[in-house]
């Protein structure tokens, strides 16, 4: 991919020469026997940082968010959730194969208490009973938008007066954290339990973290195991998630100001439009070309970038974006829309 500007998600991102050397330097032990010391140290961290008893390293977000949710829920119960939230969207029906568990969209990515009150379901003998709420902060298909800090609340708290449980799909919550200068500790404070992703925004090359009480995780840590997601080194990927929290997360808000850049760049551009930009992601709405279409002309030009939609298309900044190479990109896309 060399001499090509990767915007397709910022999960394309590589470790930095220092987060090798990290990895290169962990202490290792065997995860499944509990006795790896970085992985232990990883967990400590998160569990500090989003304000919770204890964590969980897993391999990937789809497996903190389905481990998490099948640890919550009873099959035949019904996981509510914003409209196109990705663990539905993008985590290939594993709640209904793997968990057995139902979903119910709500009408708008990020929704209202009275939503939630309004498509609510109680236990009974003919009913399916809607038992979780899943938020997603930042909600990826909304465009990277950040949960308003007391809307995220409010959603919360109505979820748990119905008696539901709360689970955070936080895997860009350090993206949020920044954007809504708001703590990721606070912005998870109101959730029975949060997923968050290393290997996004915060460059690590592989791996995600659920936190919750001690309970919680005893019985994620089996559905782990049985889900195939048990490592045994595991602190060499650790390593790197260590050395991203330590030295990545403050200059996400460089992400943020790159997106910004590319869609002021194409402000007044013509056939396309571009919503407002809150946090890494761009979407890029087109008058007349196909997303397919654009995404093949862009990359012959050297700019790498995902379909969202029939004529929409996504742009993710990143730590291996440069402004210079925003600007290249918005240049291209400016010409390809014309």
């Amino acid at each position: 991919m060399s001499g090509l500007v990767d915007l397709r998600s910022d999960t394309v991102t590589r470790p930095t020469p220092a987060m090798r050397q990290a990895m290169f330097d962990a202490p290792l032990g065997d995860d499944v026997f509990g006795d790896d010391p970085t992985v232990r140290a990883l967990e400590a961290r998160v569990a500090d940082l989003l304000g919770k008893d204890a964590a969980l390293f897993v391999p990937s977000g789809t497996m903190a968010n389905q481990i998490a949710l099948r640890a919550h829920g009873r099959a035949g119960d019904t996981v509510m959730a914003g409209r196109d939230a990705h663990i539905w969207r993008h985590e290939t029906g594993a709640l209904a194969a793997l968990a057995g568990l139902q979903t119910l969209l709500l009408p708008t990515p990020m929704f209202t208490a009275a939503d939630i009150r309004a498509h609510y379901t109680p236990d009974g003998s003919y009913n399916t009973p809607t038992t979780i709420l899943a938020v997603e902060n930042t909600h990826n298909m909304a465009g990277g938008l950040p949960w308003d800090p007391a809307a995220l609340a409010d959603v919360a708290a109505t979820a748990k007066s119905l008696g539901m449980i709360t689970h955070l799909d936080g895997a860009r919550l350090w993206n949020a954290a920044v954007a809504t200068n708001v703590s990721e500790r606070q912005l998870a404070a109101n959730f029975d339990s949060v997923s968050v992703c290393l290997s996004k925004g915060l460059g690590a090359p592989v791996g995600s973290v659920v936190a919750g009480s001690h309970d919680f995780i005893r019985r994620c840590h089996r559905f782990r195991k049985m889900y195939g997601g048990g490592m045994r080194q595991s602190g060499l990927l650790a390593a790197a998630g260590l050395y991203a929290l330590d030295h990545h997360r403050t200059r996400l808000a460089d992400d943020h100001a790159h997106a910004k850049l590319l869609a002021e760049s194409l402000a007044g551009a013509k056939g396309l439009t571009v919503p407002p930009v809150a946090t890494n992601i761009v979407m890029i709405d087109l008058s007349h070309l196909s997303a397919d279409a654009a995404v093949a002309a862009a990359r012959s030009a050297g700019v790498l970038l995902t379909p969202a939609g029939p004529h929409r298309i996504r742009a993710v900044t990143h730590l291996d974006v440069t402004r210079e190479a925003v600007q290249r990109a918005a240049n291209v896309l400016a010409a390809l829309a014309a």
